[in-house]
């Protein structure tokens, strides 16, 4: 999420290079349970271009029709597609030959997929049975969709996503899930008081990072 459509649509194909660069990165590596992990930065690039077109449904640049499939497709990526599809890249990942991940963690990994299935599930139907709005608040966009339970299924949320890069036990990805933790928090107290929003530019970093992760010859252990 930028500021304004040209400012998502500059971030968005920059991020979508650095997604086709992190798959062609983690294809050459030989680990082929890097790929999922890689594809991360390809879609947040694509949601920013869809947010593009949101921006322009909210100037009245663009007609009700594309306006509301563009506002879904961002929300479907927003809510159900990234609880499930981070966990699993994680637990991917943590099955690669030598990987510090243990019996244990990806154990853990494994009920945290299970974990961002189940928050997917309420997140879909919210998606499918309500329409999404889009409302320009200061120089961010604010969402609206009918869902039950926010607090709880955010918990599950940011359990599923930043706790399975936290726990996965390679550095890189520990420091990734650090950082899009705290990110998160600073993106949504800018957001608070539309001032800007700055998801684009944490987007930006999580995309350079899983860059140089993708390409790596070999695993950064981590501390038990």
């Amino acid at each position: 999420m930028c500021w304004s459509a040209q400012a998502d649509a500059l971030a968005g194909g920059l991020v979508a290079g650095a997604g086709v660069a992190c798959l062609v990165r983690a294809r050459r590596s030989g680990r082929p349970q890097r790929l999922p992990l890689a594809a991360l930065p390809l879609v947040l690039g694509v949601h920013q271009l869809i947010e593009a077109l949101v921006w322009l449904g909210a100037d009245d640049g663009l007609a009700d029709g594309p306006a509301g499939a563009a506002r879904t497709a961002w929300a479907a990526i927003a809510l159900p597609l990234l609880p499930v599809l981070v966990p699993t890249a994680v637990w991917c990942a943590a099955t690669e030959p030598g990987d510090p991940a243990g019996p244990a963690r990806r154990r853990v990994l494994a009920a945290l997929v299970l974990l961002g299935a189940a928050v997917a599930i309420p997140l879909t139907a919210a998606v499918a049975g309500h329409p999404v709005t889009a409302t320009p608040h200061g120089h961010t966009l604010d969402y609206a969709i009918g869902l039950p339970h926010p607090a709880l299924l955010l918990t599950g949320y940011l359990l599923a996503t930043v706790g399975s890069l936290l726990i996965s036990g390679d550095r890189l990805l520990r420091r990734l899930g650090l950082l899009t933790g705290a990110g998160a928090l600073a993106c949504a107290l800018l957001w608070r008081f539309a001032f800007v929003s700055t998801w684009c530019a944490l987007a930006a970093l999580v995309s350079l990072l899983l860059l140089r992760w993708a390409g790596r010859p070999r695993v950064a252990r981590s501390m038990p």
